[in-house]
C-alpha cells in the first residue's frame, strides 16, 4: 500500500488538469487513476487523436463506458445511449470538440447558489486555460495549454449559407461567441491543435508525465473509497484482476464523471439513506442529493437532401476517403481535421427573451438511414445532405443516477427525465419551428432538393411533438449530480467542492454543476478543474 497526499480518480476532462496543477510543486505526490487505457495505445490512439475519428469510438467498450438511461416515458419509452469517456482524457478524448464557455448569467446563477462562481471569478481562468488561435483579443487567452482553434477557413463552404439563413431570419451574426459578443450565429470553434484532437490528456498530462511526483496508472478501476476514522482515507482498485490500495494524506479528488463520481459515493455510503439500505449499503453519510438534479442537454434536428455537394461526397467511399486522408497527412486540413459540427451559434428562441434559449448545430453531413446508436462519420448517407439541428439551452427537467447494487458490474439506473416539464416541450416546439425556418430562408432553400426528416408532411404542433419524442437525442451533456451549493441541505459539495459531512473527499467534474451552462459542457469542466486546483494548493 502506497501513500500520496492526493489521488484524483478518474483521468477526464477535470482529472488530467489536476494532476498537472497538483504535481507542479514537487512535495505533493500525486496518483492519477483511470479505468480506461491510454489516449495512445495502437489503433485506439490514432481514432482518439484524429478529430473526426470519434466515430470510431462512439460505442467501443475499450475506451467508452457505454451508459444507457432506463426508458425515457417523454420519449416513446426509448432508452437513450449516453457514451462517456473511459480513456485517458475522459470525455475530451472522445467528444465533437465544440468549445463553448457559456454565458456570463450561467455564472450568475451558480454564484447564487454557491458564492464565488460568478461571471467574474470564473472569467479569467477561462483566459487562463485559452491558446486562440483567432484573431487577437483581450477577451480571449493566446498562451494557455488548451489549444482552442478558429474554424473560420476551414469550416464547409455550405457553414456560410446557413450563416445567411440565420442573419436573413434577424439573428446577428458574431465572430467569436466565447468574446464579447456571446449572441448570434457563426462558425464553431473546437479544441483542435495543428489538425489533431486536443484533449486534456494531450494539453495538460502528457507535456507533464514524466514527473517525479506523479503516478499515472491506466485500467485501473476503482472499486472502493477506504474509511479510516470517519474520513476518506484512500482508494482500492483493481487492474488485471489483482485488487491494489492506497492511502491518501490530504484528499481524495473523485473526477470520474457525472455518473461515475455518484456511483462511487453511493457504493461507500454516502446517500440516499432509503437507496443504500434497501441495497445493503451501511450508511456512512446521508445526503439524498448525491446522484439527484440530473441534468442533460436534449437535441433534435432536421435532415436536407442537397442539391449540392456537402461532406457525404467527401467522405463516402474509398477513393473520396483516401483523397480525404492524403489531404490530411499532407497538411493537416480538411474533414478529417474537424468535428461533424462546423457552425451554429445561440439565439432566442423568441423576441420576448432576454437571452438566448437555444443553442444550433450545423452539420454539412447526413446520416438519416444511419442505424441506432451509431455516428455519421461511420454511416453516411449515399448522397448529398446535411443537418440543422438544435437544443434548449436551460432545460427545467430534471432526473438521477443511482447504483442498482453492490455488485461493481451492475449498470447503474439513470432517469434523464426529459421533456418532464412544460418549459422544455415548448422550447422543443419552439427549435423545430425555427429549423424549418432557417431551411425556408433563400440561402439554404436554394440548396435543398426536400426535408427527409421529419418531412413537409409533418406540420401541426402535435406532429412535431411526436417526431421530437421519436428522435430528438442527447447532446451528451450530463452534469449536477453533486451540485456544489452553500447551503447542505440541498447539496453535495460546498462552494470548495469539498464533499459536506465526508473529510477527506472532494468531487472536480460536471457533477457539481448546479445548472447545466447554456452550451457545450467540456470547457467549463476545465475551468472548474482549475479553479479546483487552486483551492486545493491553497488548502495544503
Amino acid at each position: 500500500m502506497s501513500t500520496y497526499d492526493f489521488i484524483i480518480v478518474g483521468a477526464g476532462s477535470c482529472g488530467c488538469v489536476l494532476a498537472n496543477r497538483l504535481s507542479a510543486q514537487s512535495k505533493h505526490r500525486v496518483l492519477l487513476l483511470e479505468a480506461g487505457p491510454s489516449d495512445r495505445s495502437f489503433l485506439k490512439g490514432f481514432w482518439t487523436h484524429l478529430p473526426i475519428g470519434y466515430g470510431k469510438l462512439f460505442t467501443d467498450a475499450s475506451v467508452n463506458w457505454r451508459y444507457q438511461t432506463e426508458s425515457e416515458p417523454n420519449l416513446q419509452g426509448r432508452k437513450m445511449y449516453w457514451p462517456r469517456g473511459k480513456v485517458l482524457g475522459g470525455s475530451s478524448s472522445i467528444n465533437a470538440m465544440v468549445w463553448a464557455r457559456g454565458f456570463p448569467t450561467d455564472y450568475y446563477a451558480w454564484n447564487q447558489v454557491a458564492r464565488g462562481w460568478a461571471w467574474n471569478d470564473v472569467e479569467p481562468v477561462f483566459r487562463q486555460i485559452e491558446n486562440w488561435s483567432g484573431a487577437s483579443s483581450a477577451a480571449r487567452g493566446h498562451d494557455g495549454p488548451q489549444a482552442v482553434f478558429d474554424t473560420r477557413n476551414d469550416a464547409h463552404a455550405l457553414s456560410e449559407n446557413f450563416i445567411r439563413a440565420a442573419t436573413s431570419l434577424g439573428y446577428p451574426e458574431t465572430s467569436d461567441y466565447n468574446g464579447t459578443d456571446f449572441e448570434g450565429v457563426g462558425r464553431y470553434q473546437l479544441s483542435i491543435s495543428r489538425g489533431m484532437r486536443a484533449s486534456t490528456a494531450r494539453s495538460y498530462l502528457h507535456p507533464i508525465k514524466s514527473r517525479p511526483n506523479l503516478t499515472v496508472i491506466t485500467s485501473a478501476e476503482v472499486t472502493e473509497l477506504n474509511w479510516s476514522n470517519n474520513r476518506i482515507s484512500g482508494v482500492s482498485w483493481q487492474k488485471k484482476g489483482r485488487v491494489h490500495q492506497a492511502v491518501a494524506k490530504n484528499e481524495v479528488v473523485l473526477s470520474a464523471g457525472a455518473i461515475g463520481s455518484p456511483l462511487l459515493m453511493q457504493r461507500a455510503g454516502i446517500g440516499s439513506p432509503e437507496l443504500l439500505s434497501e441495497l445493503g449499503i451501511p450508511v456512512r453519510h446521508a445526503n439524498s442529493n448525491v446522484g439527484a438534479n440530473l441534468q442533460d442537454h436534449l437535441g433534435a434536428d432536421a435532415a436536407y437532401k442537397a442539391s449540392v455537394p456537402t461532406l457525404n461526397n467527401e467522405l463516402l467511399g474509398w477513393p473520396a476517403r483516401a483523397k480525404a486522408a492524403a489531404r490530411y497527412v499532407v497538411s493537416r486540413r480538411g474533414p478529417l481535421s474537424l468535428s461533424g459540427n462546423h457552425a451554429g451559434g445561440f439565439v432566442r428562441s423568441q423576441p420576448s427573451e432576454p437571452i438566448p434559449d437555444l443553442q444550433l448545430y450545423f452539420s454539412p453531413m447526413s446520416y438519416s438511414r444511419a442505424p441506432s446508436n451509431t455516428r455519421p462519420m461511420i454511416t453516411l448517407d449515399d448522397f448529398a445532405g446535411f443537418l440543422v439541428g438544435f437544443n434548449p439551452c436551460r432545460p427545467t427537467s430534471r432526473g438521477r443516477v443511482q447504483i442498482t447494487s453492490q455488485d461493481l458490474r451492475a449498470a447503474p439506473s439513470i432517469e434523464a427525465n426529459y421533456l418532464s416539464t412544460e418549459h422544455d416541450r415548448q422550447l422543443m416546439l419552439r427549435g423545430m419551428r425555427i429549423v424549418r425556418q432557417l431551411a425556408a430562408a433563400q440561402p439554404l432553400a436554394k440548396v435543398i432538393d426536400n426535408e427527409m426528416s421529419p418531412s413537409a408532411s409533418v406540420q401541426s404542433d402535435d406532429e412535431l411533438m411526436a417526431f421530437v419524442e421519436q428522435a430528438a437525442w442527447t447532446v451528451f451533456h450530463p452534469c449536477g449530480t453533486c451540485r456544489m451549493g452553500d447551503n447542505p441541505v440541498d447539496a453535495v459539495v460546498d462552494a470548495t467542492l469539498r464533499v459536506n459531512g465526508v473529510p477527506g473527499l472532494r468531487v472536480v467534474d460536471a457533477s457539481v454543476f448546479p445548472t447545466v451552462p447554456s452550451g457545450n459542457t467540456n470547457a467549463p469542466c476545465i475551468m472548474v478543474a482549475e479553479r479546483a486546483s487552486g483551492m486545493i494548493l491553497r488548502n495544503y
